[in-house]
């Protein structure tokens, strides 16, 4: 944490590095905001400066209307093992972000016993890292997104309760009215912009730099037709996601992205269907489009690489990614694109969106489960890529968990468990279980093994062949971000020139078959 005069630095600049680790509460007017809030600067005798919304409220300070605290961004965790209580700490705080719009329950003792520790522990390393309990972290969390979906939707004040974890409409009322001084529908009134007649737009802050036009190339290169398509400065796409409060349930619908880059914002547009998953949709996009990453961090570690400012492009969907990732063993990009609009039209469902290109849903878990590898076979799969997505596709209720954590309630970023029951999987092996974990997880420090676009990218870099020792011997100097280091290099590479083929598939993937790692 700043001391008081380097915060109050921070906030006379306006400076974004601190946007979302630093929020600024103002006595005479009892109101928090972000660093970057526009209104007038006060007194540096009237500010009290905190790490969190949560420090904030705790201290009895309201929200501001303007700069609203509850879009800026987060912190992305950069693992270690030095410091094992504060990342488990951040870990916790991570998972009860991702769970505060689901119903009333007792999610401590749950996460406790998700990170092996006991709930008095767990209290305890939660203050001493946060400055507030881990209940009243998951309230706050529970009232800024009720505060994001009264400014941002039409939805009624009862569904915006039930969105955002209250299972009381009435205990709803009361603690916002004693937090924020307000009733739900005063704010509503108070709101500064009307919502979109096209439907839900939430906005979603995000740290400068980012280099946009290397994340628009990467998702381009493997947009799958009739489920996703690039638009006018973002991405359209459909999804089909689990309710958040109804097991079982699957909601049908598209949404769109669009970068406000002057803002340094994300426009996320729901169709109506997916409106009441808000609460779990908002930490998947922010992951998907890395959008809590730390640039500055980053690009000084990775100061000796191409395309600063380059994020870490996620996946909104687990599934569709680990299946995605099984087709393109051993195949270029476009080969894999191919099998898999081929998949898509046979297996997929149908969806009505405003654009024409965006039309189908990738299949659920439970269709690909049923086929059979002969008729994946008629689609141009061999029969081993035919048998490994059909096993993926049956384990998946017992690797959903694992791979949707912490969105949908399982432990916090459990990198090690994932990796190993996807490598338990036939014709998967280390590769494909590290890809997977590095874009479904968004693991910084990812760095698959043996990867052959990244042997090339070093070669040309050094002038000489790159061996696999040597690779991760100069991938050590870019930890805790090795992953961002991967996304880079496999951006520097020219697309027609990245190598499919493995330089050793049966190291790699060979539960079945030699089976090679995919191209990135």
């Amino acid at each position: 944490m700043l001391d008081h005069d380097a915060a109050y630095a921070a906030l006379q600049s306006r400076d974004a590095r601190f946007d979302g680790c630093l929020f600024v509460g103002v006595t005479s007017t009892g109101i928090y905001c972000r660093p970057v809030c526009r209104v007038r600067t006060p007194l540096q005798r009237n500010c009290r400066f905190f790490e969190s919304a949560a420090q904030a409220e705790a201290a009895r300070f309201r929200p501001c209307l303007k700069c609203r605290p509850e879009v800026a961004p987060g912190q992305r965790l950069a693992w270690t093992v030095m410091d094992a209580s504060r990342t488990l700490a951040r870990q916790a705080a991570a998972w009860l972000d991702a769970q505060a719009g689901l119903p009333d329950g007792p999610p401590v003792s749950r996460l406790a016993q998700s990170l092996g520790i006991s709930d008095r522990h767990l209290r305890r390393i939660f203050q001493a890292e946060h400055g507030v309990t881990p209940l009243q972290y998951l309230q706050t969390r529970r009232l800024l997104l009720a505060k994001q979906l009264l400014t941002d939707t039409d939805l009624p004040v009862t569904d915006v309760a039930l969105a955002s974890g209250f299972g009381s409409l009435r205990r709803f009322h009361a603690t916002f009215a004693d937090h924020y001084r307000l009733q739900p529908t005063e704010l509503r009134r108070q709101r500064l912009a009307a919502p979109e007649p096209q439907g839900p737009v939430l906005r979603l802050a995000y740290r400068p730099p980012h280099d946009l036009a290397a994340l628009w190339a990467f998702l381009a290169q493997r947009a799958l037709p009739g489920v996703e398509a690039p638009a006018p400065g973002g991405w359209r796409r459909s999804l089909q996601w689990p309710h958040p409060t109804q097991d079982g349930r699957w909601l049908s619908g598209w949404l769109a992205v669009r970068f406000n880059v002057p803002r340094a914002r994300v426009e996320l547009q729901l169709s109506p269907a997916l409106v009441a998953a808000s609460s779990t949709l908002l930490p998947a996009v922010r992951r998907w489009l890395d959008l809590d990453a730390l640039p500055e961090q980053v690009d000084a570690r990775l100061k000796d690489l191409p395309h600063p400012g380059m994020r870490l492009p996620g996946a909104l969907d687990p599934f569709e990614l680990a299946v995605r990732a099984v087709l393109g063993q051993q195949v270029t990009v476009a080969a894999a694109r191919t099998l898999a609009t081929r998949l898509v039209d046979a297996y997929g469902e149908t969806l009505e969106s405003p654009w024409p290109e965006v039309r189908r849903c990738f299949p659920r878990p439970e269709r690909l489960a049923e086929a059979a590898p002969e008729a994946l076979g008629r689609l141009g799969l061999v029969r081993q890529r035919a048998v490994a997505i059909g096993a993926l596709a049956r384990a998946w209720p017992t690797l959903s968990p694992l791979l949707r954590a912490p969105t949908l309630g399982g432990a916090p970023h459990p990198v090690p468990a994932a990796v190993q029951a996807l490598q338990a999987l036939p014709g998967v092996g280390p590769w494909t279980a590290h890809y997977i974990a590095m874009r479904a997880l968004g693991w910084p420090d990812a760095f698959p093994p043996g990867d052959v676009a990244v042997l090339k990218a070093l070669s040309q870099r050094l002038g000489r062949p790159c061996s696999v020792r040597e690779a991760e011997q100069l991938a050590e100097a870019w930890r805790p971000w090795r992953a961002y280091a991967v996304i880079r290099l496999w951006a520097w590479l020219d697309p027609a020139q990245a190598p499919s083929p493995p330089l050793s598939s049966a190291r790699t993937d060979r539960r079945i078959h030699p089976i090679a790692q995919p191209s990135p």
